[in-house]
């Protein structure tokens, strides 16, 4: 089958690669689009030994379990695989989530919803009871971002999304965030900042948050390293824990998670910012639209 590879140059190149049998347990899923994530393109950079990127795929059950379990061969899926999704066939294996797709989800959109939508989703858990709170986001503009301003929202929250422009923000705003495009300019202290940015602005980010609030860092766009000074404290946010937050799960918790966001997707109250559908020969060129942040929301590549 043809797959994309790590080319050793931090992009990749397509090929012919080997398919492996699968266990009793485990479903073969043909792959119709995969979203790629801006994490997965860092990766490329120096990726380990036979490592075949894709995370996020979904499509329709080619080969379905032998052992019985799972769905049946046809039905369309929606999967957050460990690796080696950007492929026409995948493998799911034992510690992935499957989860069947209704009729009324589409499966290339669905392609968006798990990375990103299992980070917003367990974000907010951490953050706690949402109505009235104040939540300060920065690096709002990706497919992180856009679910978890729906979320939070909805939930009862009052975000303020921090965009480098305006166009990047405008679906935020949408949404019903108030949008500003720099921290620094950002009024008033808030309860909750979720920082994805790191680096100096890390540091401008925590600034913000109020003496009792928190301060949740999960990310890195940057690629900046965040520098911390304990002598900063005397600006009067002395109190505001810093939390590390990651959003992997088990496979049940997985599971249960996308079941979650396929549910509301069906039942429109999550909608995937799509900033980009194109055919899987145009990934290289994606890849860099993504680290040079050209594109707004999630970009989903279709498989051919």
């Amino acid at each position: 089958m043809r797959a994309f590879v790590a080319d050793g140059n931090g992009s990749v190149r397509l090929e012919e690669v080997d398919e492996r049998d699968p266990d009793p347990w485990e479903i073969v899923v043909a792959v119709a689009a995969f979203s790629i994530n801006r994490g997965e393109t860092f990766q490329l950079e120096d990726p380990r030994p036979e490592w075949r990127p894709g995370k996020d795929i979904a499509g329709y059950v080619a080969v379905a379990a032998t052992d019985g379990s799972g769905p049946s061969a046809g039905t369309p899926v929606v999967a957050h695989v460990p690796s080696s999704g950007w492929a026409q066939r995948v493998v799911v294996p034992r510690t992935a989530a499957i989860v069947e797709l209704p009729a009324r989800v589409d499966v290339t959109t669905s392609a968006a919803l798990p990375l990103a939508g299992l980070t917003a989703l367990r974000l907010l858990r951490s953050v706690g009871p949402l109505p009235g709170i104040s939540i300060l986001l920065t690096g709002a503009s990706g497919g992180v971002g856009h679910y978890l301003t729906e979320l939070a929202v909805a939930g009862g929250a009052e975000v303020t999304a921090v965009s480098a422009s305006h166009e990047r923000g405008r679906r935020l705003a949408g949404l019903g965030a108030d949008v500003v495009a720099d921290v620094e300019q950002t009024p008033g202290r808030f309860d909750v900042v979720l920082d994805s940015v790191g680096g100096p602005g890390f540091t401008a980010a925590r600034r913000k948050a109020r003496p009792a609030g928190r301060v949740i860092w999960f990310g890195q766009a940057s690629r900046q390293p965040v520098t911390l000074d304990f002598f900063d404290w005397v600006d009067g946010t002395t109190g505001a824990p810093i939390e590390q937050f990651h959003y992997a799960g088990t496979p049940d918790e997985d599971a249960a998670d996308l079941r979650t966001l396929v549910r509301l997707v069906q039942r429109g109250q999550l909608h995937p910012e799509i900033g980009l559908v194109e055919s899987w020969s145009r990934t290289a060129s994606v890849i860099e639209d993504l680290r040079a942040r050209r594109i707004r929301g999630n970009a989903i590549l279709t498989v051919t």
